[in-house]
């Protein structure tokens, strides 16, 4: 059990969603992003699987079977595609599907995934470092193909534009903001 390390964690994390949600005009987005976190529900689960290089919500999954934490934070942040997911329209292949997400969200889940990236890698990190984890899971995500589509678009884009060329674009392609 770790209080602090996975207290600096969430911290380092949020703190690095703020300045991507800056730089791209998401600004509440980037406030808001993850309070959940500081929720006895996954809160003091995290501190019980903190680890340092890996999220507590893996390391609860080995344990127990199930993520209790991730269960309760998807539900209540919608930068998470899970959070999305909903009965399929009559024709669907599947009884449950993805949504199309709002394009806010889908920047935000891309800044989320660039930022966990850092916050777990540290040096090892390169902008190429999200896309690869990424393409590691792709065939098991329940993904709106538009939002595969932005998404993949996206983490493609920093790993051979870098950083400060995809924020731009995000800010004056995707969300409009010129």
């Amino acid at each position: 059990m770790d209080f602090w390390g996975h207290l600096k964690t969430i911290n380092h994390h949020k703190r690095l969603v703020r300045k991507g949600c800056f730089k791209v005009g998401l600004y509440r987005q980037g406030l808001m992003h993850d309070l959940s976190k500081y929720s006895p529900a996954e809160f003091w689960v995290g501190v019980k699987y903190y680890r340092g290089d890996i999220s507590p919500n893996n390391l609860e999954r080995e344990d127990k079977g199930y993520t209790s934490a991730w269960l309760h934070h998807k539900g209540r942040n919608k930068h998470h595609l899970e959070y999305w997911i909903d009965y399929g329209r009559k024709g669907d292949p599947y009884p449950v599907a993805g949504m199309r997400m709002p394009d806010k969200y889908v920047v935000e889940m891309f800044i989320d995934r660039v930022s966990a990236c850092k916050n777990y890698q540290g040096d090892a990190y390169t902008d190429r470092s999200a896309l690869d984890y990424y393409l590691k899971g792709k065939s098991r995500l329940m993904m709106h193909p538009e939002v595969a589509d932005l998404l993949e678009q996206l983490l493609t884009m920093l790993a051979e534009h870098g950083e400060d060329y995809t924020y731009d674009y995000i800010r004056r392609e995707v969300l409009k903001n010129k």
